[in-house]
């Protein structure tokens, strides 16, 4: 492969073979069964030679099919677990690894865009790629004032192949949904279209990346490589050294999970509450645990690295505080309070009629996180909601119907929803429920916001004072 494929004719027809392939192994499968095979062991095979085209075409493929492909793998926990196996590592190397692009690409691309003498800029320069992305790799160097640094390299012709791939993908989506239960696919191929082109947009990146650089630079849990150089179609950031978050999800101890899920629930929460950008793309490919000075000390001391800023949505008041107070009336119990806040934002439609206590009935089991001290994410609780909600014969499949979800929650829905597969990935035990009082507006009573905000100014100044 010498370049990101480009036609769209040609992209097109990689991206047919995946219905295709899926409707040609459904007959493969049945004529085993004729022949006397297992059910069990068909259906297995079938599965894992589905996983493997799928990772084959959307990773050959770069651009928005990659992207689709990453958003996909985060939801892979609410997969049956007979199905989701196959696809389990398929889909999360994903996350981690596609076909490099060319050296004389890369290094032609650099040339154009930094200048004929960009070697200058840089000590060192490794040709092979760290990690590549839906619309660029990552090389590892070495900056002319020695420090370490990641120089992520857009794909030539990613913004064509990103629009063609997405609006291909937009027709296949109902062969695709059977894939993840419970997750409507359209949307989120239709929110990937609408945010192409700040996705495409490096100084955009760079500028959201600077601002949590700077409001997390002293930070004792989160930290975010600066931003070092950008010019078109390149950046230049500081090096992230550091455990990948899907090691921790294939392998992590105990001790490791429950610190990554729970700094992973912070940075979701307190990242939009101190910077006004909500940091829009979750998957663990994203993500290092940085052990310090300290690789084999306790991971109480972990922090999180977090990176790729390139999709991120500006709420320069922090989350709405709709979604606090709507979460705390589900939580007393208030279904009038709850059915009313709904109605007003445009989550409940004027013209539909809803009952207060099914819409509770409905919300409660998807909020069971943040009622207790600490909850345990797992596959099975992932599995049971996603059923739940996708099940047409279920009363909460029909209510699910009915409830409206507004454009400006659109993203935050997806990162919520996405942070959460990944926490049951890592099957972390969190306290959601400290994060939401700390970061969400309107989690608290007004009172109790008043008295918790002064109790942080009190302790900020006795540190302070300390110091």
């Amino acid at each position: 492969m010498s370049d990101l494929p480009r036609k769209a004719v040609t992209r097109t027809a990689k991206l047919a073979t995946l219905p295709l392939g899926m409707a040609g192994r459904a007959t493969w499968g049945l004529g085993k069964r004729i022949g006397g095979y297992s059910a069990d062991l068909v259906g297995q095979e079938l599965q894992q030679r589905t996983a493997e085209q799928l990772f084959k075409v959307l990773g050959e493929l770069k651009g928005g099919a990659m992207k689709f492909g990453q958003a996909l793998s985060v939801f892979e926990s609410a997969l049956p677990e007979e199905v989701a196996g196959p696809y389990r590592a398929a889909l999360t190397k994903l996350q981690e690894a596609a076909p490099p692009m060319p050296v004389a690409t890369v290094h032609a691309a650099l040339a154009e865009r930094m200048g004929e003498d960009w070697r200058e800029l840089f000590e060192e320069f490794e040709d092979k790629p760290s990690a590549a992305a839906s619309i660029g790799q990552v090389h590892r160097g070495v900056w002319h004032d020695g420090r370490p640094v990641a120089v992520k390299v857009q794909y030539p012709g990613a913004g064509e192949a990103l629009l063609s791939d997405l609006n291909q993908l937009g027709r296949f989506v109902r062969l695709l949904g059977p894939l993840i239960p419970g997750v409507d696919i359209k949307p989120l191929v239709s929110e990937m279209r609408d945010r192409l082109s700040e996705e495409l947009d490096y100084k955009l990146e760079a500028r959201a990346q600077r601002a949590y650089a700077e409001e997390f630079a002293d930070d004792p849990d989160v930290r975010v490589p600066d931003v070092v150089y950008q010019c078109d179609q390149v950046l230049v950031t500081e090096w992230l050294e550091g455990v990948p978050l899907a090691d921790v999800i294939r392998d992590g101890s105990r001790e490791e999970r429950d610190r990554a899920g729970q700094l992973l629930a912070r940075f979701l929460f307190s990242g939009t509450a101190r910077t006004g950008l909500l940091h829009a793309d979750p998957h663990p490919g994203n993500f290092r645990l940085l052990t310090g000075d300290a690789p084999d000390g306790p991971p109480e001391q972990w922090r999180l690295g977090v990176m790729d800023f390139g999709t991120v949505d500006r709420l320069p008041e922090g989350l709405p505080p709709t979604i606090g107070v709507a979460l705390r009336m589900a939580l007393d119990g208030d279904a009038e309070g709850v059915h009313e806040l709904l109605c007003d934002e445009g989550f409940i439609k004027p013209s539909v009629e809803l009952d207060p206590d099914a819409v509770l009935e409905y919300l409660l089991p998807i909020i069971e996180p943040a009622q207790e001290e600490e909850f345990v994410f797992s596959r099975d609780w992932m599995r049971e909601q996603a059923a739940r909600i996708a099940d047409p014969r279920s009363p909460a499949y029909r209510l699910g119907k009915q409830l409206n979800l507004p454009p400006s929650y659109l993203l935050i829905h997806r990162v919520t929803l996405s942070t959460i597969g990944v926490l049951c990935q890592l099957g972390a035990q969190v306290r959601m429920h400290e994060e939401m009082e700390a970061w969400v507006p309107g989690f608290l009573p007004e009172e109790d916001e008043e008295e918790y905000f002064d109790g942080v100014e009190e302790e900020a100044e006795v540190t302070e004072t300390s110091a």
